[in-house]
């Protein structure tokens, strides 16, 4: 146990900047130089069209729609979809291993993402433990996103373990502040190291797993 915490009875990972690392900015600084990036950034609220992917939107329309209505940026707001494979990499290899080690232990291990539907299919033909969560709450798949609380509620009535017993991580504080709120135990996710540290402690995995 930690600090007074009961033993989890299954762990939930976010996947970006978790599992996978999502830093689309750095990216479109090597395609395009740092300044471009800088006037695309402001001009078009990019994250906002990947929130309306993330609720179930049309991966390609939306994207593609986004770019008509910036002609001006459209090659490069057209890139968000066609190289996506690029954008959403690479995995966290440590992470990854901590996700393998979790169920070589026979611990449940969920994944709870905004992703979208399109675009989560992408990233599972590249990222093969994307394919190995014994459940899986993907946004786009749910019609909701992280931190809304209907979200976890459901996550809740579909495992049915108490919240109390779930631990998550999560690289965002708002979306661990919400799970926080339902009793969950949550780990803001900083360092893939930190994260196998707390697995660990939490008596999850040992070292030697890793």
């Amino acid at each position: 146990m930690i600090d007074d915490f009961p033993r989890p009875d299954a762990v939930i990972f976010d996947i970006g900047n978790v599992l996978i690392r999502w830093q689309p900015e750095e990216h479109y600084d090597r395609w395009i130089g740092q300044d471009r990036r800088r006037a695309m950034f402001a001009a078009v609220d990019l994250h906002f069209m990947n929130e309306l992917v993330d609720r179930g939107g049309d991966f390609h329309d939306v994207i593609y729609a986004t770019a008509d209505k910036h002609p001006e940026f459209k090659k490069e707001i057209r890139w968000w979809h066609d190289r996506w494979r690029q954008l959403a990499a690479p995995a966290i290899d440590l992470s990854v291993a901590t996700l393998r080690a979790l169920k070589h232990r026979g611990v449940p291990v969920f994944a709870l993402s905004n992703f979208g539907i399109g675009s989560f299919a992408l990233s599972e033909a590249d990222n093969d433990f994307l394919r190995e969560f014994d459940r899986r709450y993907i946004s786009g798949h749910m019609g909701v996103t992280k931190p809304t609380a209907e979200i976890y509620q459901r996550v809740e009535e579909d495992c049915k373990i108490n919240p109390k017993r779930l631990l998550f991580t999560d690289d965002r504080a708002d979306n661990i502040d919400a799970a926080a709120a339902r009793g969950w135990q949550t780990h803001l996710f900083q360092d893939p190291s930190i994260w196998a540290d707390r697995l660990i402690r939490a008596g999850l995995i040992e070292e030697s797993d890793l």
